[in-house]
């Protein structure tokens, strides 16, 4: 059953009706860095969950609750705290409604991609605006696996964040019982050189976000560039290359085309989806060029179809460098 909301009203509210088809979860679904991410919540399963978002407005902090409701054809959008108004006007745009995707077609040679376009067209790229703030989730799982950087990303938010704001987030019971604001740039920059390392974070992924934080407002400001000029502006930050400006891009920004060249995993997965071939990241390149404009909706749909390549070499071990993997916290 969802959360009533109990006697803490929301700070804003507003029904919201998209133009055309939206799944809410697959759309949402890569703001969520990891199943214990303090800041971004789902309850519930299937395409009817109601997610829950965390995060600051230059207004201030904000939680949002996104609830899909069938029968109306509407999602519900309730928020609390100082930047609830921001976020629920700015629904529509999380949620990718301007986005134009006329132009994409998958083409014949690759029916993985046609079977994954028709299944999943409600599929949207979000839309956050949050820059800074992805940011510096992307510089924490710059060079290690998920399960390392989901581990780190959730141990400097509870200890580090702000709790979020309204009853949902203080109200034990609740869905969104405990969750977290991200440090603020002065956050981020405030937090101890040991602290990062007992949440397994080294200093090379840690110089990434204090030198991010220097520069949030110009981050932020980002979003008002072209979507061709962002790139560039990302990558002129010391320690942010393809990979980690293609994942600010595409969460951000809502950057279709920010496909995660220099990924361990996605060109090798993608090219395979496509012809049945594994390739590095310059083979890869070449196939999806006919998408380009929409390449990271390519890779989205084959990610949600759940195409990978076989398997056959042990899992890339976790790294034993940091006190996190030797013991110091559990």
């Amino acid at each position: 059953m969802t959360w009533s909301g109990g006697s803490g009203a929301p700070s804003a509210q507003r029904a919201w009706a998209p133009g055309r088809p939206l799944d809410l979860s697959a759309t949402l679904g890569p703001l969520r860095r990891g199943g214990g991410d303090p800041a971004v919540r789902r309850e519930g399963t299937g395409p009817l969950a109601t997610w829950w978002w965390a995060t600051r407005t230059e207004e201030g902090t904000a939680l949002l609750r996104l609830r899909p409701v069938a029968a109306l054809g509407v999602v519900e959008a309730s928020a609390w705290g100082g930047g609830a108004a921001v976020v629920v006007d700015r629904v529509p745009e999380l949620l990718g409604e301007d986005q134009d995707d006329s132009g994409f077609a998958p083409h014949p040679d690759h029916p993985v991609l046609v079977a994954a376009h028709r299944r999943h067209r409600g599929v949207r790229v979000p839309r956050t605006l949050a820059v800074f703030e992805a940011l510096a989730a992307a510089a924490i799982e710059q060079v290690v696996t998920g399960l390392e950087a989901h581990r780190a990303w959730r141990d400097l938010l509870l200890r580090f964040g702000d709790p979020a704001p309204g009853a949902p987030a203080a109200s034990p019971g609740s869905p969104a019982a405990g969750m977290r604001v991200p440090p603020s740039a002065r956050g981020w920059a405030g937090i101890p050189s040991w602290e990062w390392l007992r949440a397994g974070v080294e200093e090379r992924r840690r110089r990434v976000v204090l030198h991010a934080a220097r520069c949030a407002p110009a981050l932020e400001r980002t979003t008002a560039l072209p979507l061709e000029r962002v790139e560039p502006a990302l990558r002129s930050l010391p320690g942010i290359g393809v990979w980690t400006a293609a994942e600010v891009r595409h969460r951000a920004h809502g950057d279709p085309d920010a496909f995660s060249f220099a990924d361990y995993h996605v060109a090798k997965n993608v090219s395979y989806a496509l012809t049945g071939e594994v390739m590095d990241d310059a083979g890869c390149a070449e196939v999806v060029e006919r998408y380009r404009g929409h390449r990271y909706r390519v890779q989205r749909l084959l990610e949600l179809e759940g195409v990978a390549r076989p398997r056959r070499g042990p899992r890339m071990p976790l790294p034993r460098h940091v006190p996190v993997a030797t013991g110091m916290r559990s």
